[in-house]
C-alpha cells in the first residue's frame, strides 16, 4: 500500500497543508485542484494521467488500476482556496530562545541554551505574568544582577523588548507527525518556517 503524502498549496502557491495521496488525487479528479510540477506548470486530472503514461520512475510512486497508471502528485494547488489559516506561536522555551536569537535582553550577547535563563521583566513576586509580554531571555550573570527588581531599579537597560512573535513565510503549513518533507516541496515552503526563525510582532 502506498503511503506517499502530497503538499497542498492555495491558489497563490502558498503551502497550507499536507494530505495523503488518496485525498490529493480525489481533489484533482474532482477539479478542485491541479497537479503542480517543479516549473510551476499545472495539470488537470486528464493532463496528469496522460503525462503519467510517459513517466518511468516517480519519487512518490504510482497508482495502478486495470485501466490506468497515474503518478502520485507530490504537489497540488487548490483552484479556489486563497486563505492562510491563522497560526499562533506556542509559548515554549525553545520558541522564546529562538525569538530573541539566543541573546541576553540586557547585555545583548549571544549564548548557548545552558547559559540563558527565562527572565520576567516584571518579577512574578510583583505580579509579573509568564507570557510573551513579560518574558525575555537573559544570561545567568544579568539575571542574577537584576534579581527580583524592575530593570530600572537594577540600573539595567532592556535592549530586547518583550513581544509576541509571529511566524514568517509558510506559517500555516500543517504537517502530521512522521511526515517527511520532500525535496520537491522546498521551493514552495519558506525555509524560515522549518528553521523556526521567529519575527517580533
Amino acid at each position: 500500500m502506498n503511503t506517499a503524502d502530497t503538499l497542498v498549496l492555495n491558489r497563490h502557491f502558498y503551502a497550507v497543508h499536507v494530505t495523503d495521496w488518496r485525498r490529493a488525487l480525489a481533489l484533482v479528479y474532482c477539479d478542485h485542484a491541479r497537479v503542480v510540477d517543479e516549473e510551476y506548470r499545472t495539470y488537470s486530472f486528464a493532463d496528469w494521467r496522460e503525462l503519467s503514461a510517459g513517466i518511468r520512475e516517480h519519487p512518490a510512486g504510482f497508482v495502478r488500476t486495470p485501466t490506468l497508471r497515474i503518478a502520485i502528485p507530490e504537489v497540488i494547488a487548490l483552484r479556489y482556496y486563497d486563505r492562510l489559516p491563522p497560526q499562533t506561536v506556542k509559548f515554549t522555551r525553545r520558541n522564546i530562545y529562538e525569538h530573541y536569537g539566543y541573546r541576553c535582553a540586557y547585555c545583548g550577547s549571544k549564548f548557548g541554551t545552558s547559559d540563558l535563563n527565562l527572565e520576567h521583566v516584571v518579577p512574578r513576586s510583583r505580579g509579573g505574568r509568564t507570557d510573551w509580554t513579560n518574558v525575555v531571555t537573559a544570561c545567568v550573570r544579568c539575571n542574577v544582577r537584576k534579581g527580583d527588581r524592575l530593570p530600572e531599579e537594577a540600573g539595567m537597560q532592556l535592549l530586547l523588548q518583550a513581544t509576541k512573535p509571529r511566524w514568517r513565510g509558510a506559517a500555516t503549513l500543517i504537517v502530521r507527525p512522521g511526515v517527511k518533507i520532500r525535496t520537491s516541496w522546498q521551493r514552495f515552503v519558506d525555509n524560515a518556517y522549518w528553521n523556526a526563525e521567529l519575527d517580533r510582532a
